[in-house]
């Protein structure tokens, strides 16, 4: 069926059969961080190019109403530090943002700093089921010493952290396969889960996923025409996304609010791959489900 509205979108997953949408990748911030980033992807610049108009820059209980309206039963605010000294208040922050808004799951992130371990268990202690990472952001080694235990006890709890380890923007630092391999070399138990699907490095991050049992990837801006037009993602790897799919190894995400398209249209572009509706299913509910 069209899905050329954020209207279309509940009658989208009922006939497929779900109860709704789960989306582990969408992003919820303080106040005057959140303006930050809007303003960088708004402008563009030297990692971004022109940017883009962001289709959902509007107040929180807007953004939290029309991600209720489409059906996103379980979501998430994704904190991540690009300096010492952010990530425990980030973290006080988004874990009384999901105390405070039913359905989004607590969320936390971490940076290589002292007392590192310490606010992790502390935000685990608060609830916090989700972790982010983004290693070009926080421009960091995931490798470095001071992250091993934390890596082991998020690995032990078997929690899922959404890690941003693809070039994209632009190559350089700390990412691509050969980092975020090296951490689970250490910590094969580790639930890892690739933003972006690896977006340009598609290949190397599916086989990734095909190595290690509880790496995952997200759906995140992949297929949508914004990516395609740049990015494609390469059409003999579609037999390896289908059956990382239906392995439970695919889930949604969708970089809700800074996207310059419709939440719509990072479903259609899911549809449009025509994998069949048990992938759809696998994807958009129970892979995430199965996870949290």
């Amino acid at each position: 069926m069209a899905l050329e509205h954020d209207s279309d979108v509940p009658a989208w997953w009922a006939a497929l059969g779900l109860p709704g949408l789960i989306d582990l990748h969408t992003h919820f911030l303080p106040e005057r961080m959140e303006r930050r980033v809007w303003h960088h992807f708004r402008h563009g610049g030297p990692l971004m190019g022109d940017g883009w108009k962001i289709t959902y820059e509007w107040p929180v209980a807007d953004r939290v109403a029309r991600l209720r309206e489409l059906g996103v039963r379980t979501f998430t605010a994704l904190p991540y530090a690009h300096r010492p000294g952010m990530a425990a208040d980030l973290n006080a922050w988004t874990l009384d943002f999901a105390r405070r808004t039913p359905g989004c799951l607590p969320s936390a992130t971490f940076y290589p700093e002292p007392g590192v371990l310490d606010y992790v268990r502390e935000a685990l202690d608060a609830g916090a089921r989700i972790f982010k990472l983004h290693l070009q952001v926080g421009g960091f080694d995931p490798r470095v010493p001071e992250l091993d235990p934390v890596w082991a006890e998020l690995a032990e709890r078997g929690l899922p952290i959404v890690v941003h380890a693809s070039s994209v923007p632009v190559p350089g630092g700390y990412v691509g396969v050969e980092p975020i391999e090296r951490v689970l070399r250490r910590h094969p138990a580790s639930r890892v889960v690739i933003a972006h699907l690896g977006m340009p490095e598609y290949g190397d991050f599916l086989a990734l996923a095909e190595r290690y049992p509880r790496v995952v990837l997200d759906t995140t801006m992949t297929f949508t025409d914004f990516a395609e037009l740049g990015m494609p993602f390469p059409a003999a790897l579609r037999p390896a996304l289908l059956e990382l799919g239906l392995a439970g190894k695919v889930v949604l995400g969708s970089d809700f609010p800074t996207i310059p398209h419709p939440y719509a249209h990072q479903l259609q572009a899911l549809d449009r791959l025509d994998l069949g509706d048990a992938w759809l299913r696998a994807v958009c509910w129970h892979n995430g489900a199965a996870m949290i």
